[in-house]
């Protein structure tokens, strides 16, 4: 038997865009939150009164939530739920466009950022026609690490085949990010990736990356390995990829870390045991099956296995497979068994909730612990924020009423398009 997927209706679609959840919907047109669902669903046709309810709500929260000031435009491309956006909003950042496939991200994404455009879907269609891109200062980008074919420069040659940015990175999502930097030269670009980029296939695969930007594209660009400990309790490397279109004094292996005096500790984020739901605490089965486990590899000389950390403790790194056992991340119970973090507490490990800021958590546990897992830290990226903002500033004032896009358009082929035109 097959299941009849859930359709998206209008009214879906605004209360997405208003940041409600159904219960915040319900209260808000004094109605029972199963009719919200039945609205929802499609099942039953909301009221002209409903609609235009959720109508005021959308523009209520544009008008408290959307940027007063012009800003910095970015975009904000493989977007999940906002990681890179919430660290350049913190500098005036205004987002202008967002690119996300995932259908669930795109629910917990809507819910956290009012915005004023559609979120779009699969980022091939727009690299293939990145006039439809905003115009933009800046671009964001936590591109997928994809395997990348690369046969070699002398072999390409020999058989009489291009090389270089026309080929190497066909058929990569890196290499759809490149092309919309060919055609709308921002001033700067932040890409984020895990720390094993770097050595992914001996090296090539980064080696080829860095050559596209640095000798294809023409930008300066910097990178370095930044663990997320200064500022979470959680030790989560990532890459970051950072490229100026005109030469700059920014330094990125010069910006200052925190002091370690002042690195946070996991008891700082996690909740009162008394606001913990039983659920998170392992069953006696699954506890039992990774004490095993654990003790099989650590006899047999490696570390796999699960984690167990106490308020003390740096936990490691949080994973979209949190969902399955939580085993890379338990928390100490005195008196009983571990527990996994919640989802609250994963918002807050990975910084995008704090004392001075909420994260709206809309979507299943499961469907939580894959977004966070996923992600990016936030304060990681704040920091490089404020880092880079006087010279992208400086930058833009320095351009002025210059043209961006000053470069020879050519044609770039993919293997399953026809030829684009872009600038490069």
């Amino acid at each position: 038997m097959s299941l009849r997927p859930t359709k998206r209706t209008e009214f879906k679609e605004l209360r997405e865009r208003a940041g409600l959840t159904l219960l915040e919907t319900a209260d808000l047109l004094k109605v029972e939150p199963r009719t919200v669902y039945r609205y929802e669903r499609g099942e039953t046709r909301p009221t002209k009164l409903a609609f235009d309810q959720m109508r005021q709500a959308v523009e209520n929260r544009f008008a408290k939530e959307s940027p007063a000031a012009p800003g910095i435009r970015f975009i904000d491309l493989f977007a999940g739920i906002g990681g890179l956006r919430l660290g350049f909003q913190s500098i005036g950042g205004r987002c202008v466009f967002t690119s996300e496939w995932d259908a669930k991200c795109q629910e917990t994404y809507k819910h956290n950022f009012a915005d004023n455009h559609e979120i779009g879907g699969d980022i091939r269609e727009y690299s293939s026609e990145p006039g439809k891109i905003p115009e933009h200062d800046l671009l964001l980008a936590g591109f997928p690490c994809q395997p990348f074919s690369i046969a070699g420069v002398s072999k390409k040659n020999a058989l009489g085949r291009p090389h270089g940015f026309l080929c190497d990175t066909q058929g990569t999502l890196f290499f759809d990010t490149a092309q919309i930097i060919a055609h709308h030269r921002p001033a700067a670009f932040v890409l984020e990736n895990v720390k094993n980029l770097q050595r992914h296939d001996g090296g090539r695969t980064f080696a080829t990356i860095i050559n596209v930007l640095k000798n294809e594209l023409g930008y300066h660009v910097q990178h370095r390995v930044i663990s997320s400990e200064p500022w979470v309790p959680q030790r989560r490397e990532r890459i970051f990829i950072v490229g100026f279109r005109e030469p700059t004094t920014f330094d990125l292996d010069k910006l200052k870390l925190p002091p370690k005096s002042q690195w946070p500790k996991l008891g700082s984020i996690l909740q009162p045991p008394d606001q913990v739901d039983p659920k998170y605490t392992l069953t006696p089965h699954l506890w039992k099956y990774l004490q095993a486990y654990k003790e099989k590899h650590t006899a047999a000389g490696n570390g796999f296995g699960f984690g167990l950390f106490g308020p003390d403790d740096v936990t490691r790194t949080l994973s979209a497979r949190y969902y399955k056992d939580g085993s890379e991340v338990l928390v100490k119970q005195p008196g009983t068994r571990p527990r996994r973090l919640t989802p609250t507490e994963c918002a807050r490990l990975m910084g995008f909730e704090n004392s001075k800021r909420k994260f709206k958590i809309v979507v299943s546990d499961t469907q939580a612990y894959k977004q966070f897992g996923n992600a990016v830290v936030v304060p990681v990226v704040e920091f490089l924020a404020k880092a880079i903002k006087p010279h992208l500033e400086a930058a833009l004032a320095k351009q002025g009423s210059s043209p961006a896009n000053s470069v020879v358009v050519r044609h770039i082929t993919r293997p399953d398009r026809q030829p684009v035109a872009v600038n490069g």
